[in-house]
């Protein structure tokens, strides 16, 4: 079965893609790290930034989601969404 809703990343998709493109980046940086035998720290540090901008990703992708696929775009609902939003950052963060 074909879902034929519209995803509520449409507006932002080229953002999207072009945040994708700099994780994917920093992925290949790590493998290039390991591969040049780099001190573990280091390789540990960029793993935990290629996480925390995919993490980004993943709140950002989320926040639209729930503005857009459940809520059907905006309304009075965009406090309480906010408030939802920061609690799912400060999780994610945690």
């Amino acid at each position: 079965m074909t879902d034929t809703r519209t995803p509520g990343y449409k507006a932002s998709k080229e953002q999207l893609l072009q945040r994708l493109a700099r994780v994917e980046g920093q992925v290949r940086g790590v493998t290039r790290m390991v591969e040049e035998d780099r001190y573990c720290i280091d390789v540990l540090t960029q793993i935990e930034a290629a996480e925390a901008a995919l993490n980004k990703i993943a709140l950002g992708l989320l926040d639209d989601h729930v503005r857009h696929c459940m809520q059907g775009g905006k309304s009075a609902s965009d406090e309480r969404v906010d408030e939802l939003m920061a609690a799912v950052g400060r999780l994610v963060s945690a």
